[in-house]
């Protein structure tokens, strides 16, 4: 599964082409009516809960960071963080799937930083997907950090065919863990039924948090997995992801009627519009709006 980077070092974050920035690696439900509003620019006179469209991945960072930090205190236990890594206005596919995935891992180390206090990194557990993971994890971006790295799954012999050992998850747990951060859990398919394992196993009934870092839920939500051949996984969707707050997102959509599905906790969910060098809010509401809707619907109306 593993991407390695030879001569690895930290990446840096670039603005190029208005593109909100890129990651580049180095070597060594119902809708109301539709509404317009800006949403860069001064944002003085917006009402509090109005986050704009990050600029950079910097500021996505300190705005993920602050959602987060918004819905812990209003007693959210089980979170979802989910953007594009190879440019803020790129879409799923656009950057290599191991690029992403390397992408991700350095971002979810940025965010630690600003998010976890230093007397809180030992009770702070990040789940890779496997166990190669922590090992490139602790050999590049985690290098020297007192966060607890594990893994949800590991090789088999028959790894080559897709195939990986279970790994009990209440046997990964400490007891003075207090916050697990599940890193990109969506390589293979039996990765997010091993977090539900590790939602129901440690973190339902207890006072601990947990955080899924782009784990590519939509994959789920809108049933690319058939469920004739993953009846599991597809039960998810039901039983799983409506207990997810999902407090910061960003999902892209292409085309001469694109835009953006954007949302900072506690905001509402808006469908954004770039024009010129302002994003436009066509629409807003509460609830999550299905990407088909988006898609097929408001941006096509708007």
């Amino acid at each position: 599964m593993l991407k390695k980077v030879p001569n690895w070092r930290l990446p840096t974050i670039r603005s190029g082409n208005g593109s909100g920035g890129m990651l580049t690696m180095q070597r060594s439900t119902s809708r109301t009516c539709f509404h317009v509003c800006a949403v860069t620019g001064d944002q003085s006179t917006s009402n509090a809960f109005s986050a704009k469209f990050p600029s950079d991945y910097t500021e996505l960072i300190m705005q993920a960071k602050e959602a987060t930090e918004s819905a812990f205190k209003d007693g959210k236990q089980l979170l979802e963080i989910e953007f594009p890594t190879a440019g803020l206005q790129s879409v799923p596919g656009d950057g290599e799937g191991g690029i992403e995935m390397t992408g991700s891992m350095l971002l979810i180390r940025e965010f630690c930083d600003r998010f976890v206090p230093a007397e809180k990194a030992t009770r702070t557990r990040i789940f890779f997907p496997e166990a190669n993971e922590v090992t490139f994890a602790r050999q590049s971006a985690f290098e020297g950090c007192s966060l607890k790295l594990d893994y949800l799954t590991k090789p088999s012999l028959f790894e080559d065919f897709g195939f990986t050992t279970k790994v009990k998850m209440a046997d990964r747990v400490q007891p003075n863990d207090e916050t697990f951060l599940v890193a990109y859990p969506y390589f293979n398919v039996n990765e997010m039924l091993v977090v539900e394992e590790l939602y129901k196993e440690a973190v339902l009934n207890t006072e601990r948090k947990m955080i899924i870092f782009n784990g590519e839920l939509d994959r789920i939500r809108s049933g690319y997995y058939p469920p004739f051949f993953y009846p599991k996984l597809a039960e998810l969707s039901k039983t799983f992801l409506p207990k997810l707050e999902t407090v910061y997102y960003i999902h892209n959509f292409k085309g001469s009627k694109g835009g953006a599905l954007f949302r900072c906790y506690p905001g509402p969910w808006k469908v954004l519009r770039k024009v010129g060098g302002s994003f436009i809010c066509l629409h807003e509401q509460e609830e999550m709006p299905s990407l088909k809707e988006v898609a097929l619907d408001i941006l096509p109306s708007a």
